[in-house]
């Protein structure tokens, strides 16, 4: 029998609620669809930074913090984005660039598979990395509620 494949799940979540989750995944549950996060196959933490890191740039906001922040010693697999990162993917959606290149995602989507070594295509990347710029967009600083990284197998 072969080890599960590594996955991260992104969602926002309340403090609270975050935790939950992460006790959830800690102990083998599946992809919940009902909670709006987001399961991309094959990543870890390490690769979700380095995604935030293309992000910041293509939005001009490079040299900020992308590191993803443990969150509580009950789980070392949860971790927080920095809410630059946040940012970042909120703005990605709406960015364009002056020289009337490809659109912001569709780089970012590309240059991602080309600096990792991703199960998946840039096709398959530009899907991930729009709905993670859609998740962030739904972060609502007054409901408490932040970005979040679940990257376990």
């Amino acid at each position: 029998m072969s080890a599960p494949s590594p996955f991260a799940e992104i969602f926002v979540a309340t403090h609270p609620e975050a935790i939950s989750r992460a006790a959830e995944l800690d102990g083998g549950a599946a992809a919940a669809e009902d909670n709006g996060g987001l399961r991309i196959p094959g990543v870890s933490d390490y690769e979700i930074e380095q995604l935030g890191t293309l992000v910041g740039a293509a939005v001009h906001a490079a040299g900020a913090d992308y590191e993803l922040t443990m969150v509580d010693v009950g789980s070392d697999s949860l971790l927080a984005v920095p809410t630059t990162m946040v940012r970042a993917l909120a703005e990605l959606l709406a960015y364009e660039s002056e020289e009337g290149e490809a659109d912001a995602v569709e780089r970012v989507a590309a240059a991602w598979v080309d600096q990792e070594d991703l199960p998946f295509d840039a096709q398959e990347a530009y899907g991930y990395v729009e709905q993670l710029a859609k998740l962030a967009a739904d972060v609502d600083d007054s409901d408490k509620q932040e970005l979040y990284v679940w990257a376990g197998s």
